[in-house]
């Protein structure tokens, strides 16, 4: 493997771990070390156009010209720059706007049936979103959100049924050390240790019936509105009885708020690990068994 290759196979694990900035390290690490390459100005493109804000999508038009300079039928760098063209505001950034035309005619042309195409077909649908599709597209976010949370929640009711924390927490944290790249164990570990201490016995006890607290929460938020409505105390729709969720919600927050954590730190295990060598003289790559 060539060094050029081991860190385009480093951005690689560290983009699919969703580690963006230490994406760009490692791309620029590569770019140092092995000088202009297509695929890791590719990277470090991708990366900061991933972040979807003003500056880095300027530092990802310079870093996509700079790769197509060097490869102009690179599938990758023609399909990221088209899909950062096409969420370009005409209006601020008109010439940005435009050349995405030209970038998706270049790929149609060299490569109809590629998949880096059809990522740039499905770029321009989303473009011509409605209002209403931007909606659904929040919901949908929404609903993986609380997703991972029902997960986080499951697994840490899963280890504590197994057995007791202190154990819970020792396993989790060798597995995390053993498994850097692994996200979710790395959520568990972290999830445990900070939910330890008599002080989070509520929050753990949440995290363990989280479903059955979930709807409790919700069925007595409708009953007390009820009751409100027929006592006369209010008119139409009250919302006192919502205060039932208030722990729920601020359960989810404090979990939410421990899975980006955990997700940091394991981004940055997983950047420390795929920057050691296999031996002595080898080339910069992932460790053997890293994305396993």
């Amino acid at each position: 493997m060539t060094t050029a290759d081991a860190y385009n196979e480093r951005c690689e694990q560290l983009f699919l771990a969703g580690g963006l900035g230490a994406v760009r390290r490692a791309a620029q690490q590569g770019l140092d070390e092995v000088g202009p390459h297509p695929d890791l100005y590719c990277w470090l493109a991708v990366a900061h156009a991933s972040e979807d804000d003003d500056d880095h999508d300027t530092e990802a038009e310079r870093a996509f010209r700079k790769g197509l300079a060097l490869d102009a039928d690179h599938l990758g760098l023609l399909a990221g720059y088209g899909e950062l063209c096409l969420r370009a505001d005409t209006f601020d950034y008109p010439g940005r706007a435009a050349r995405g035309v030209e970038l998706t005619r270049r790929l149609e042309e060299i490569a109809p049936d590629s998949a880096e195409n059809e990522q740039l077909r499905r770029a321009h649908r989303w473009a011509a979103r409605s209002y209403w599709e931007d909606v659904r597209m929040a919901a949908a976010r929404g609903a993986v959100k609380r997703q991972e949370v029902e997960t986080q929640a499951g697994d840490v009711a899963d280890a504590l049924r197994r057995q007791d924390l202190g154990g819970a927490r020792a396993q989790a944290a060798e597995a995390a050390r053993a498994r850097p790249e692994d996200q979710r164990t790395a959520v568990l570990a972290a999830t445990l240790d900070a939910l330890s201490g008599p002080g989070n016995a509520p929050l753990r006890w949440i995290a363990r019936h989280r479903g059955v607290v979930w709807a409790v929460s919700v069925g007595l938020s409708a009953l007390t509105g009820a009751l409100l409505r027929q006592t006369g105390t209010v008119e139409g729709f009250a919302p006192w009885g919502l205060l039932w969720m208030l722990p729920m919600l601020a359960a989810d927050t404090r979990l939410s708020s421990l899975r980006k954590e955990a997700q940091r730190t394991a981004v940055a295990r997983l950047e420390e690990r795929l920057a050691e060598p296999a031996e002595p003289g080898a080339p910069i790559g992932p460790a053997t068994g890293a994305g396993a």
